[in-house]
């Protein structure tokens, strides 16, 4: 595994673009709630560290992440955003319930990226267990939340 025990939720801000004037939506499924609660602190925290104002961080909830993509389009076509962060946990299961569920959100995240000039980032954990969650969401590994804001701030700039 690349990342075995290694924490790539670090980052430089003198490298990162100063949020300060952008506007962010955050849609996070409800499932897996500890899981996407951890991923969205993470996310917020550095949206806030690199100068975003809280009154520009739109947060909205989904049931689950299926229901990212409808909710990403809602925020993307009903508010002014300059980047979305889709926050979901989907863990696999003993059917493959897991499999189609992954795949169409992933497609459908695409999907909205080549639909909209909005970039939507794609944070939803894929894991076999819920321990690879955890340590995805705050634990050993970082916090892929975290990640996740850097490349929308990163991605909202780019070609300004």
């Amino acid at each position: 595994m690349a990342t075995e025990n290694k924490n790539l939720s670090t980052y430089d801000k003198t490298t990162i673009p100063n949020a300060k004037n952008l506007r962010f939506g955050i849609v996070v499924s409800e499932w897996n709630e500890s899981i996407t609660e951890g991923l969205y602190s993470g996310a917020l925290k550095a949206l806030l560290d690199c100068g975003a104002s809280a009154h520009n961080i739109l947060r909205w909830n989904v049931p689950g992440s299926f229901e990212l993509i409808h909710g990403c389009k809602k925020i993307i076509t009903s508010q002014e955003i300059d980047a979305v962060i889709a926050i979901g946990s989907v863990i696999r299961g003993e059917t493959s319930h897991f499999d189609y569920v992954c795949s169409a959100t992933a497609q459908g995240i695409k999907d909205l990226n080549l639909q909209y000039e909005v970039p939507v980032i794609f944070c939803v954990l894929t894991d076999d267990n819920l321990q690879q969650s955890i340590d995805r969401s705050g634990g050993k590994h970082g916090n892929k939340g975290t990640e996740a804001a850097i490349a929308a701030i990163k991605m909202a700039v780019l070609g300004k």
